[in-house]
């Protein structure tokens, strides 16, 4: 049996969807508007799901207390009201990383992998009503 907790979390920040690997014309063609040099923001929904065995004594997969400061420190004080272009070190312009949502959604679980108290089995942001992104752990990649 596989228990699990998703929480959800929130931030807002803005990015230019943009890549010196194009030239302006090729990159306003791929990314339209999300393009526009002055960027553009978002209002991210973030759920983080977690699993583990049902501790005893607390009858918890994971403590809440424990788990929101970790997300608070790796996460949201990390992209909350950020140019996550310039302000995000994995999207610096040196590592030519592009903020798309699901760029985002990687270097978001690779900051929460580490997390001690249970595992982290996936991460699913929403951008827009319209657009939500997920990356789980594969059970190759677990193994």
């Amino acid at each position: 049996m596989k228990v699990s907790l998703t929480r959800r979390y929130r931030f807002a920040a803005s990015h230019r969807l943009h890549t010196p690997r194009l030239s302006e014309s090729e990159n306003q063609r791929v990314y339209g508007k999300c393009s526009n040099p002055y960027g553009h923001g978002h209002n991210y929904s973030v759920e983080v799901t977690v699993s583990g065995p049902i501790d005893p004594a607390t009858g918890m997969i994971a403590n809440l207390a424990q788990l929101d400061p970790y997300v608070e420190t790796r996460i949201l004080e990390a992209f909350d009201q950020k140019y996550l272009n310039e302000q995000v070190p994995e999207f610096a312009p040196e590592k030519s990383l592009v903020p798309t949502t699901e760029n985002l959604c990687r270097v978001i679980f690779q900051r929460l992998k580490g997390f001690p108290l249970a595992h982290l089995d996936r991460v699913r942001i929403e951008e827009t009503s319209n657009n939500s992104f997920e990356i789980e752990e594969s059970l190759d990649a677990a193994a």
